[in-house]
This record gives structure tokens, sequence and C-alpha cells, in this order.
């Protein structure tokens, strides 16, 4: 079971999630605003953060920002609103998983399992083995050690944005159904929609500048990766 901390600024909200999340085994934390919510978090001691964009002293966005600075903790953003906007700014942040009030708080529950399940599996250490690099032109693509550079300089991506690249090359020249990326990428258990899909792959385009060309859509069907044009 995890701990989790709650951040909102409404205590309707935190102590409906935290009433589910007790319930199924976890422990709770909780903060009321986007300093708060840092300070606790430099501690170290939570599996995961469940936080709301719109919060007192910082927003959910710059709290996150902050986060990222010292810690990789998964985060499952929480938002009252839809805008593909937000959902572009959080998972640029690398933000793991975008929820939509009002929302489910059972479903909550099992995108947390999901996103704790990828992030544990991702941190699994993997044997020993020759380095899997990938290069076009000024594109160079190092698999093994998660760094990408373009014409010499080295680029930063969010933690999904790698996942999704890496998958697309390790499967160039193919044609890749919606349903195929997100149950390969996300997971099998991914609760969100492709929604998701294509915001993360406009953002891995704005990534790749003059590369951003080798990933084409496939109208009616998904993406490839195109190294043949």
């Amino acid at each position: 079971m995890y701990k989790i901390l709650i951040a909102d600024d409404e205590e309707m909200i935190r102590r409906l999630i935290a009433k589910y999340a007790v319930f199924e085994g976890h422990t709770v934390a909780e903060a009321a605003d986007g300093m708060e919510t840092v300070n606790m978090c430099r501690s170290g001691e939570y599996d995961i953060l469940i936080c709301d964009i719109m919060m007192p002293e910082l927003d959910g966005f710059s709290a996150c920002r902050e986060i990222r600075k010292f810690s990789d903790i998964p985060i499952i953003m929480l938002s009252a609103r839809g805008e593909e906007y937000d959902k572009l700014n959080g998972f640029s942040l690398g933000i793991d998983d975008y929820v939509v009030k009002p929302f489910s708080p059972k479903e909550l529950m099992m995108r947390i399992d999901a996103v704790m399940k990828r992030y544990n599996s991702e941190k699994k250490p993997l044997p020993t083995e020759e380095k899997d690099v990938f290069a076009l032109g000024g594109l160079t693509v190092d698999m093994t050690a998660r760094i990408v550079y373009i014409d010499g300089e080295r680029r930063e991506l969010s933690p999904k944005e790698y996942d999704l690249l890496f998958y697309l090359i390790k499967n160039r020249n193919i044609a890749l159904s919606r349903e195929r990326l997100i149950t390969e990428v996300w997971g099998y258990d991914y609760y969100g929609d492709d929604r998701t899909l294509d915001t993360h792959i406009k953002l891995l385009r704005k990534s790749l500048g003059d590369y951003s060309g080798l990933i084409v859509t496939l109208r009616g069907v998904g993406y490839r990766f195109d190294t043949q044009a």
C-alpha cells in the first residue's frame, strides 16, 4: 500500500479522497496550499502526490515545477477544467496523469494503482546490456541512458515523452494504432483516454524540433515513426 499526499484547498475534496484511500489500505497526509505541498514533499516520505491546480500560495503547476527540481514522485493532477492547454502544461512538467473534476473516487484509486505499477516497474534495475542507440542525421537517441541529442544539443524530455519516443523508434516504419500505443506505453490498465496520447505526441514533436516530421499521423489509425521518407 502507498503513502499518499493529497493537496487541495477544498477540505471536502481532501476528505473524500482520503476516505477512499484509507478504505483501500493506503495512508494519507493532506496539504491545503501549494507552498505546504512543496515543503511536505521535501521530506520524501510519500509514494504519490494527488495535486489540485487551483490552490493558494502556489498553484498546482508552480508547486509541481518546484517539486520536480528535487523529486520524481509520481503526480496525478486534479483540475476543474479539462482544457488541452492545462494538460499540455501539466504533462510538460512531468506529471503522470490528469483527472478532471468531478471525478469518481473509485476510478482515482484505480489510476493511483496504475501509475504506481508503471513507476515501480520503471525503477527495477535492468540487467547489464549493450547500449541501444538510434541515430539519424543530427538526431541521436540513447535509449539505454535515456538521453536525446539534436544537432549535438541535449534535449530534456518528460518521462513519458522518453517512453513514447523509445517505443516509436523501436517500432519504426510500422503503423501503430492508438490503442497499441496507449497499451504499450501507458499500460494495459490505463484508465485515461486517447487524448492523453495526442497531447504527448504534440509535446514530443515540439521537443524534437526539426525532426518532428519523423512522427507521422495516420488518420483513423494512429502514428508511425517514419525514417523512410
